[in-house]
């Protein structure tokens, strides 16, 4: 990894505060960065952080820095944070799963992506859902296939405060490669459902005409990968059944 920058992010002594997204979003764009502090966990550095949102309040946020990005073998280095922006992009073009509002800004330590943090039960993983939640997470087992996620843990599914699903850490995404690393393996060789393959259908005929969603990919991915995504698409479409993968070679590590 890359020498991290030493420059503190201070505290201070305000009260948080929950905001609907369309008042998060601007704070999330430009509001000041006031205080916050690193989470210890994980294998990049991820920052939990407070924004100004008016005197004796602040809006928590997830701001992942690319100089803090570990150097990975297989993925360009400093594009992780660029794969989270997209993740959330395509996840609102299609309308699921849930993937808290996230962006790319400006933060103390560079560039990054910023998201929304979102108030969760910790204790509640992927493998407490499952059987009583299948079908909301059918859908983000339908996405990580769409977006080659490499590092769908039962961690990375959240349940919110507000009884959502939410789906996180998107980082190692849009790979050309098959990468599908995942912990969901209920879904394995089941067949897609035919309302998430209409809307996988209607993003295709989107992606083939100019919109925001398809300037993005081919500014923040390579040919390659930009490639790679629309094979998949049309693979999921013409055989639509999530397919059987290796449980040692296709599953993280650690699990959660």
């Amino acid at each position: 990894m890359q020498q991290y920058p030493k420059k503190p992010i201070q505290d201070t002594d305000v009260s948080p505060v929950v905001l609907p997204e369309k008042d998060a979003l601007p704070l999330l764009q430009s509001g000041e960065i006031k205080g916050g502090h690193r989470i210890p966990w994980g294998s990049n550095y991820t920052f939990l952080v407070r924004l100004d949102a008016g005197p004796g309040r602040y809006l928590r946020a997830i701001y992942k820095p690319r100089e803090g990005e570990r150097p990975l073998h297989d993925f360009p280095q400093g594009t992780l944070y660029k794969r989270e922006y997209l993740s959330y992009l395509l996840s609102r073009t299609l309308g699921w799963p849930d993937i808290p509002l996230t962006l790319t800004r400006e933060g103390p330590y560079g560039i990054g992506s910023m998201q929304l943090y979102i108030e969760y039960n910790p204790e509640v993983t992927y493998f407490d859902l499952i059987d009583k939640r299948p079908h909301e997470l059918q859908q983000f087992a339908v996405f990580d296939l769409l977006v080659n996620n490499a590092d769908r843990k039962a961690g990375h599914c959240l349940l919110g405060n507000d009884g959502r699903i939410w789906s996180i850490d998107h980082g190692l995404t849009f790979h050309s490669m098959v990468k599908l690393r995942t912990v969901m393996l209920e879904f394995w060789d089941q067949p897609i459902p035919k309302v998430l393959l209409d809307d996988i259908e209607t993003l295709l005929i989107g992606l083939e005409s100019p919109n925001i969603l398809a300037s993005q990919l081919v500014e923040m991915l390579t040919s390659q990968e930009t490639d790679a995504m629309m094979m998949r698409i049309n693979d999921i479409l013409n055989n639509p059944i999530l397919p059987p993968l290796d449980p040692y070679q296709n599953t993280p590590w650690p699990w959660v």
